[in-house]
């Protein structure tokens, strides 16, 4: 599983001589982290990627895409592949952070917040070079009509139905805002009603299935591009969720996602939590901070977001009885953990929203703005309050409400400033990543260019580049290759060493 993350961006005071457009800003502020760092700039091998493919069996042609869709093209804009694993580039008008593949929840939240911590640095470099105060912020839209993502992405089994996966996981989607919702100040899309609402993401989201994410999003992305052994595995790309400040939501978001994910897989999940209505379903959850809306199910019931979510944990506790025996004994523990906290939300939401205020953003954010909107009369409309939703995402910690919760020890929090830092440098050693990560820390200068399923290297003395294929997630592991990267003085010796 892994996290990629659009970054809002803007300048702050007077243009040193002319407004730089969005992409220029972003453009400025991925060069400036390479700048800081080992690894750097590396083209990315586009060559195995299909953005227009389908799971439901066809592929659109060029002609009919959106120009959005065209994720496989290169427009000149800034590229790093960096040491830990992790893409840094310019998409449309954001700096996005593609952080490493991981196999836990815990590990996707060391890179998710690596990823913010690369950020902050990026920004600070960024301003420096070019006389303005960049300012980049962890959200999903300028609540004037953009929306910008945080996508999920988790390695299925090919052999998995994919009605299934449509019928099944979107109630799990819709429903789980209730948990995983960053909070925001504006109803619509354009914050046309005032008021705050759990997600960042729920207004924007016009379709069910659908291979769009730019336009009429769907909940159920559709794109085929398992950057994996397509024999084998699909890629489930979601593009529904917000992005997280707090680590207990990235946790919960990541790993909740997985089991139910596994669930399906198994089985074990069942037809009973099909949505009659999922995108009216989604927007009214949302619009609610007490929780209490119901929404339909095909069936004829209705049920709170809530209670959808119990069926969900259940099916997971059930289907980790049917393979704890086959899991390693930190699967087994971080499972247990991720059920009690799972668990621990849902009987709380019932009680009391607010017991959450340290663990969710949205509760968070709610609190705050909720004591101050007491101490002053405002109302939703205030110019203050967007401005609070805008300050507690900022990257910057210095001005972070975020952090500074944290700082307050008013967030709950799962990893220390250290492991971050590791994870900002050091790629995780249990998938490929590994291997893309360390070669990018020895041998950049020889990387002519890398993807997630490649990297291709220039080496001395041999007249064709050498692709080294990385279709198996689980291959190029610290166990495997550590050792062979360490003992290679070369580019060469390392080519040697792999049999190529």
């Amino acid at each position: 599983m892994g996290i990629e993350t659009e970054y809002g961006i803007s300048a702050i005071g007077a243009p040193a001589d002319e407004e730089l457009h969005p992409m220029q800003l972003s453009n400025h502020v991925v060069k400036a982290y390479g700048w800081t760092t080992a690894g750097g700039a590396a083209g990315w091998d586009y060559e195995t990627e299909t953005p227009l493919r389908d799971l439901r069996g066809y592929e659109l042609t060029r002609g009919q895409a959106h120009p959005d869709q065209l994720t496989d093209t290169d427009l000149g804009m800034a590229n790093l592949i960096l040491t830990n694993g992790a893409r840094l580039y310019v998409d449309h008008a954001h700096p996005e952070f593609s952080g490493p593949e991981v196999t836990s929840a815990l590990d996707a939240v060391r890179y998710d917040k690596a990823g913010d911590a690369v950020m902050a640095i990026a920004a600070r470099q960024a301003s420096e070079s070019i006389g303005r105060q960049i300012r980049l912020y962890k959200n999903n839209t300028d609540g004037k009509g953009a929306s910008y993502g945080t996508h999920e992405n988790y390695l299925l089994s090919r052999s998995t139905p994919f009605d299934r996966i449509v019928t099944q996981f979107t109630g799990h989607l819709v429903s789980r805002q209730v948990i995983t919702g960053a909070g925001r100040v504006g109803i619509g899309q354009s914050s046309e009603q005032s008021g705050f609402q759990i997600s960042q993401r729920a207004d924007f989201f016009e379709a069910e299935v659908g291979l769009e994410t730019t336009l009429n999003r769907p909940i159920i992305n559709t794109r085929d591009e398992p950057h994996a052994d397509a024999t084998k595995h699909r890629r489930l790309h979601v593009i529904t969720g917000d992005a997280s400040m707090s680590e207990i939501s990235t946790y919960l978001k990541l790993g909740c996602a997985a089991w139910v994910l596994r669930a399906i897989e198994l089985g074990t999940v069942g037809p009973q939590v099909r949505l009659a209505a999922p995108v009216t379903a989604m927007r009214a959850i949302s619009h609610d901070p007490a929780c209490a809306t119901t929404i339909g199910l095909v069936d004829g019931r209705t049920i709170t977001a809530v209670g959808l979510q119990e069926i969900y944990l259940d099916a997971c506790r059930a289907t980790y009885d049917e393979v704890a025996g086959d899991l390693t004994e930190a699967s087994r523990i971080e499972a247990k953990d991720l059920f009690a906290r799972w668990q621990g939300c849902l009987d709380a939401l019932r009680r009391d929203p607010y017991e959450l205020a340290d663990q969710l953003d949205w509760v968070a954010k709610l609190k705050l703005m909720n004591s101050y909107r007491e101490r002053d009369r405002l109302g939703w409309d205030a110019a203050k309050m967007a401005l609070i939703d805008l300050q507690y995402c900022d990257v910057d910690p210095r001005r972070s409400l975020y952090q500074k919760l944290v700082a307050k020890g008013r967030m709950q929090r799962l990893i220390s400033d250290a492991e971050i830092e590791q994870a900002r440098i050091e790629p995780p050693a249990d998938t490929r990543a590994y291997f893309r990560g360390k070669v990018m820390a020895k041998f950049s200068d020889a990387v002519v260019a890398a993807s997630w399923d490649s990297v291709i290297f220039d080496v001395p003395g041999r007249a064709a580049l050498q692709r080294i294929p990385l279709l198996d997630p689980l291959r190029g592991t610290r166990a495997q290759v550590g050792q062979l990267i360490e003992d290679s003085a070369t580019v060469a010796d390392l080519v040697t060493a792999l049999g190529r």
